[in-house]
């Protein structure tokens, strides 16, 4: 099956991510500064989230770039993914109505850890239907920043019962991970054209 309906949903999934994240913000009823520092703690968290799902979209759009052709697995691979990412949002503004607190920032690093595992089988998904001598096999090699965040997310999410300035370090430092263009598609792209 043709991969576009797959690469077109999930961007649509994404804008609406994205959109829902930031619709969490209200207007303050004054206009002065004094008003929007409460907003403070909601804008940390929409702005790690919101890395987070331009992390996703960016990856995503690279891995796509290496498939030829969809199956069933792929497309609920895909939509596993999707479900995962789809309740960022909702974390999102737990933690940052509640100013971080340890249990909703817990929780937050279970999602984030829950769609690193979606992530890792989407890929594992297409690798096994697009062979070992695939473009993505061969950009991955042996995917190091996939299995440290998946590791790094489970100690933020162990730890944030009893170090809680550790969790948050953590998912920031996942985010910077990521945040640096990963060029193993690219690069494998420039080197087979």
């Amino acid at each position: 099956m043709n991969k576009n309906r797959l690469e077109a949903f999930s961007d649509g999934v994404l804008a609406i991510i994205i959109t829902i994240m930031v619709l969490e913000f209200k207007v303050p009823n004054d206009t002065t500064f004094a008003s929007v520092i409460p907003l403070f703690h909601k804008f940390l968290s929409y702005i790690l989230s919101f890395i987070y799902v331009g992390i996703y979209w960016n990856n995503h759009h690279h891995m796509m770039h290496t498939v030829k052709r969809v199956n069933g697995t792929i497309l609920w691979a895909n939509l596993h993914l999707l479900f995962w990412l789809s309740l960022i949002p909702f974390t999102t503004a737990w933690i940052g109505e509640h100013h971080f607190a340890p249990f909703p920032m817990m929780l937050y690093g279970v999602i984030l850890l829950m769609n690193a595992i979606a992530y890792s089988i989407l890929q594992s998904v297409i690798l096994k239907h697009h062979g070992k001598d695939s473009l993505l096999s061969k950009a991955l090699g042996k995917d190091y920043k996939g299995k440290a965040s998946i590791v790094l997310y489970i100690i933020a999410v162990l730890a944030s019962k009893y170090y809680t300035e550790i969790y948050g370090a953590i998912y920031i430092l996942v985010a910077l991970i990521w945040l640096i263009p990963d060029k193993r598609i690219e690069k494998i792209f420039s080197e087979n054209e």
